[in-house]
């Protein structure tokens, strides 16, 4: 009798979004005839899924590739970089093989290949394989949509994720009843731009929000980053749903009307603070993304958003300095604002948001918190207000939800001693 043959490890290395992550989950779960290892040394072959948003994020990417082909890994070259970058990097054999965002869910057929390949795809694939599991997570990741239709000066990503095509609800519900089945009851919706889900297809985002929320075992619903100009009145009907998490990621990009312009957004600083005040008196956390140093942002321009940016009620900032983008309009621009300008002005609404946090913090809501993971001795979890919390405990709580009504609010998070000790 023969003896059976040893699969192949692949192991998977994962850039940039929560995006990325499903698109991950989906290809790990496509891999029938090859043995998926956490083991990064111990893999025969090394699918990385990569991010490319910033030239930093493609350095990166290059970086570890390059660490890779020093150890003499089979690498397989997948995510918004593929597009970007993968003819380089396949013509200078540094991957073995590239596989476009049409062509992840063919993986498994891609391992078997014994000549490098090169398959980009096309721009207008929807993924149609349903994911049943995350591994070593606690909350499941639901992709609703690809592609975006904004052209904001700085991002590259409608170039390389295409235009914005939506889920059908049907399968949404479906993912999110498989992941439920099977123990999951945290779920945060993913995609390249979620705000715009439902446009292409004659629904809403806010009615598909409501349908998740009624699937039975779900507790909570994230999301991931929306448009100002996306939160229209169906989303408004949802709001106080008490399985909708208390915390919203509203992209404002920045603060002063000139800039805005330049960026191409399609907001604005009257509606955004309008709609900021209104969903803060909610009870609402509120984050935001913000660029600082963009082209154009002179010192008065940047003046003029120090002093409409306070008036805002932010709890949380995804806040970065610009950094261009080869195939970006703003890559033409003349860069205006250097590189310690441009540090200063974020440390400065990054100080002014911690300040918020801490005081938003210190109202002691009762928080309910599914536990993540156990980590230097505590216990550790988002609340519903997408601040963390420490826990320490005697008992088990991984994957377990808290309800937390005395604790401590420190500048790093919240502090807490379970009532069980």
């Amino acid at each position: 009798m023969s003896k059976p043959t040893m699969k192949s490890k692949v192991f998977f290395k994962t850039f940039g979004c929560r995006t990325n992550i499903y698109d991950t989950q989906m290809m790990i779960e496509a891999l029938k005839d090859f043995e998926v290892t956490n083991s990064e040394p111990s893999a025969d072959i090394i699918v990385v899924n990569s991010c490319t948003v910033t030239n930093g994020a493609d350095s990166g990417v290059r970086n570890y590739i390059s660490k890779q082909n020093k150890d003499g890994k089979k690498i397989i070259f997948v995510g918004c970089g593929a597009d970007t970058r993968g003819k380089e990097l396949y013509e200078q054999k540094r991957v073995f093989g590239v596989l476009g965002h049409s062509e992840k869910s063919n993986i498994n057929a891609a391992l078997f290949s014994k000549e490098p390949f090169k398959n980009i795809g096309v721009l207008t694939h929807l993924d149609r394989s349903l994911v049943s599991t995350y591994h070593d997570k606690s909350k499941a990741f639901i992709k609703i949509q690809e592609g975006c239709n904004f052209s904001c000066s700085y991002c590259i990503i409608p170039h390389v994720r295409g235009r914005a095509r939506s889920q059908s609800e049907d399968r949404i519900i479906e993912q999110v009843r498989i992941l439920s089945q099977n123990g999951f009851s945290e779920f945060v919706l993913t995609g390249t731009n979620i705000g715009s889900y439902g446009k292409d297809n004659g629904t809403m985002l806010g009615r598909l929000l409501q349908k998740i929320g009624s699937v039975e075992g779900v507790k909570r619903v994230r999301m991931g980053s929306i448009e100002p100009v996306q939160i229209d009145e169906s989303f408004k009907e949802i709001l106080k749903e008490s399985w909708l998490e208390r915390h919203l990621h509203i992209a404002l990009q920045h603060t002063n009307e000139e800039m805005l312009k330049i960026m191409r957004r399609r907001n604005s600083v009257k509606r955004d603070l309008e709609l900021f005040l209104e969903l803060s008196s909610l009870g609402f956390a509120l984050g935001t993304d913000f660029i600082t140093g963009h082209p154009g942002e002179s010192e008065e321009i940047w003046q003029d958003a120090f002093f409409n940016f306070k008036k805002f009620p932010l709890t949380h900032l995804h806040a970065f300095c610009y950094s261009k983008r080869d195939g970006t309009h703003s890559a033409l621009m003349k860069q205006t604002v250097n590189g310690k300008s441009a540090k200063k002005r974020l440390k400065e609404l990054q100080a002014i948001t911690m300040q918020n946090n801490l005081l938003f913090r210190q109202k002691k809501a009762k928080l309910e918190v599914l536990i993540e993971e156990k980590k230097d001795g505590f216990y550790t979890g988002f609340d519903q207000f997408y601040n963390r919390i420490f826990i320490t405990c005697k008992d088990d709580l991984v994957k377990k939800w808290v309800v937390i009504d005395d604790y401590e609010a420190k500048k790093e998070g919240n502090y807490a001693t379970c009532k069980t000790e």
